[in-house]
């Protein structure tokens, strides 16, 4: 049982990993290419769900590897917020796999596409499960790796500077998270998240707040918080549909996730003064965030930006540094991931019908393809936080625990920001379902292979529904989530 045990705990990295080189090795057969995908990301799928079954019920696995035990042997532990996030990846991946088997702008099928994005989901389950800082960062390479391919596949002028302007981005976080680390050990001692937890309160206050505040600088790096959220808006529109809305919804949220970890977790209670210039990050993160989404009219460019407007809400979550805060934070992203994935993947159906991502050269959806109009209005609703969908009750939690805090002025600037959100999303209603096309001799392409597309985007809404209608299931395992975080 014990051998069953350390397999699952780590299969979140095993299995995308074993499909990566499997999938490498049939990279000149599509065909088989694409069913060993499949296979591997079901088998994903199931492991995730039944990691979320072993953590709801409290149980805490973890497994140690390289002959050594810990705090110094690398170990994988799961606990209910890294278990869910495990399935939510898993989720997002047979999403995006399911898209890209139609042809609304899916890009060319390049051989090492599929093991690249297998590889990509690796470095993603691995930095949610690993209880060791350096072997996070290790994970955090791993997705960079896999990130720069992903962008530099398709060889097009576009792709390569996108590619370039991620790498030299992420390079900076990177830098800087090596040199935190490197403090982090300097100070302690130790690495691993429980072996820090008990060596943090020794630090002298003022050094703890330097060495934290390093590692946390270099995490909402990875985040795209402000104002080191250029790398994003600026490279994210030169990818395909499903492997952006992988991106969108996934890549950003593993440095949210190393924010609340450590903050939230190994170091809890974080530094006050670290919390404050957080929560302040959080509003100009979300102000900054939504007015780029108001100038642009680029669908990809627009959700593009508004990823970086969730994200100071999710951030502000961690600021509030409470059992509560946590809680909401952990509802946000589980809604942000499902939500954010869903509208590149809508947009990407949009030009597949109307041929343009640019807001003023389609129009007409609406008379042609109600359902899709329909279908955009339910992650688009939920982003802005209309009730009853899933983006209400997590904006409500993390507002709740603002205001019972007497944070004002975080709490306006959230509320103004989904105001600008709704003006951004009634842009996109407007402009791309109501008003007739520009082109009188537009006509909806009869060769459009969009079944895989409806069902992928289809799923996802219904997970958003799911959520939306019975937030108390998601509300309850978060709650116990935050409850067993340090500092609780």
């Amino acid at each position: 049982m014990t051998e069953v045990m350390n397999a699952l705990v780590i299969s979140p990295v095993l299995v995308p990993l074993a499909t990566a080189v499997a999938t490498t090795l049939a990279r000149d057969r599509i065909a088989l290419q694409a069913g060993i995908s499949y296979v591997g990301i079901f088998a994903f799928l199931i492991c995730a769900t039944w990691l979320v079954q072993i953590a709801d019920s409290g149980t805490v696995p973890s497994a140690a590897f390289g002959g050594w035990a810990v705090p110094y042997g690398i170990e994988f532990r799961i606990d209910r917020m890294s278990a869910s996030l495990v399935l939510i990846t898993a989720l997002m991946g047979l999403a995006s796999l399911l898209f890209m088997a139609s042809d609304a702008d899916t890009g060319e099928r390049h051989g090492l596409l599929l093991p690249l994005l297998h590889g990509l989901l690796a470095g993603v389950g691995g930095a949610f499960v690993t209880a060791d800082l350096f072997n996070l960062y290790v994970w955090f390479e791993v997705m960079l790796i896999c990130a720069v391919g992903l962008f530099a596949i398709g060889g097009r002028l576009d792709q390569i500077e996108g590619s370039f302007k991620y790498l030299v981005l992420n390079l900076v976080g990177t830098l800087l998270l090596l040199v935190a680390v490197g403090m982090v050990y300097a100070v302690t001692g130790h690495l691993n998240f429980a072996a820090l937890a008990q060596a943090a309160p020794g630090v002298p206050p003022a050094l703890l707040t330097l060495v934290l505040g390093t590692l946390l600088l270099a995490f909402l790096v990875k985040a795209g918080a402000f104002p080191l959220f250029a790398w994003l808006p600026a490279s994210y529109h030169t990818l395909s549909a499903p492997v952006l809305a992988l991106f969108a919804g996934l890549l950003t949220k593993v440095g949210i996730y190393a924010v609340l970890r450590s903050a939230g977790d190994v170091f809890a209670p974080a530094p006050a003064l670290l919390m404050e210039s957080l929560g302040w990050i959080a509003a100009a993160t979300m102000l900054f965030g939504v007015f780029g989404a108001a100038y642009h009219w680029d669908m990809r460019r627009i959700l593009a930006f508004h990823i970086i407007s969730q994200i100071g809400y999710i951030l502000l979550g961690i600021a509030l540094a409470s059992e509560a805060g946590n809680a909401a934070t952990l509802f946000y992203t589980i809604h942000h991931i499902v939500v954010k994935a869903n509208l590149f993947l809508v947009a990407a159906l949009i030009w597949r019908y109307t041929g343009s991502y640019d807001l003023r050269r389609i129009g007409g959806l609406y008379a042609h393809k109600t359902a899709l109009a329909f279908l955009f209005m339910v992650p688009a609703l939920s982003l802005v936080g209309i009730p009853p969908l899933s983006g209400f009750w997590a904006k409500y939690m993390i507002l709740q625990e603002a205001i019972g805090q007497g944070r004002i002025v975080w709490t306006v600037v959230a509320l103004a920001v989904s105001v600008l959100t709704l003006y951004s999303m009634m842009k996109i209603w407007m402009e791309a379902f109501w008003k007739p096309h520009p082109d009188d001799n537009w006509v909806l392409p009869t060769n459009a292979r969009v079944v895989p597309a409806w069902m992928a985007t289809i799923g996802l809404a219904v997970v958003t529904l799911i959520i939306s209608f019975n937030p108390q299931a998601l509300v309850a395992y978060a709650q116990a989530a935050a409850a067993t975080l340090g500092g609780s």
